[in-house]
Order: structure tokens, then C-alpha cells, then sequence
């Protein structure tokens, strides 16, 4: 099984927040103790910028082959387990697409985007029907 990225905006700033730390870095701390404390499948990665500013703070899941998904509307206090659970529904997948009724409510309201699966990727089987 591919190894599952998730990528966390470390830029991400909630509004009227008058903290030097934004919103971005504290999620990636929160989610990275969170993980220290499990054995994980997936990699950790802080990025700059994710070019979501009005819905922070966001992460991205992606995995070779995989549909990438793109999430937002996160809080650093209360977001990390929802999200580590999102991953791990979106690691089981083969193709990176989580059934609607099985994605935690954060991840249905905080869809933003998904992009397709990378050309340079190893192509999944095609479904028949």
C-alpha cells in the first residue's frame, strides 16, 4: 500500500487571532504529538501555502495513484483526531475516494477541492461495471 501524505497549510491564519503562532503551525504541532504518541502509516509534511486563506486552516491528503482531496475550516484545538481519522478511511481506499456516508461530518462541510490522480502515477485498474 502507498504511503499517505498529509500535507497541513503551516501559513493558515484565523481571523482577529492576535497570536505570533497562526492557526496552520499549531495544527501541524497538534497533529504531529498527535502521532508521536501512535504508529503511523502516513507522512507528515508542512507547507507554506495551500492558497485557501479564507478557509483555514486546511490540510490535504495524497497518495500515488489517488485522487488528492483538499480540506478546510479546521481549528488547531479540535481538528487533529478528526482529521488522522479522515486519513485512515482515505489510506484504506484504493483509489483515494472515501464513501460520502463514511467521511466525519468536518470532512463533508470542509471539502474544498480533489484533483485527479497524477499522469506520472502508476494508473489504478479501471472499475468495470
Amino acid at each position: 500500500m502507498a504511503e499517505t501524505v498529509i500535507y497541513v497549510c503551516t501559513t493558515c491564519r484565523v481571523a482577529d487571532d492576535p497570536s505570533e503562532i497562526r492557526a496552520g503551525a499549531k495544527l501541524l504541532a497538534s497533529l504531529e504529538n498527535l502521532l508521536a504518541d501512535n504508529e503511523s502509516s502516513f507522512r507528515l509534511e508542512g507547507v507554506e501555502c495551500l492558497s485557501v486563506c479564507k478557509r483555514p486552516c486546511t490540510v490535504a491528503f495524497s497518495s500515488p495513484g489517488k485522487w488528492t482531496y483538499v480540506y478546510g475550516d479546521f481549528t488547531a484545538e479540535t481538528a487533529p483526531e478528526t482529521i488522522l481519522a479522515g486519513a485512515e478511511l482515505y489510506s484504506a481506499t484504493d483509489d483515494g475516494l472515501i464513501p460520502w456516508k463514511q467521511r466525519p461530518d468536518a470532512l463533508k462541510k470542509g471539502v474544498i477541492a480533489r484533483l485527479p490522480p497524477s499522469l506520472n502515477a502508476p494508473s489504478l485498474p479501471e472499475k468495470t461495471a
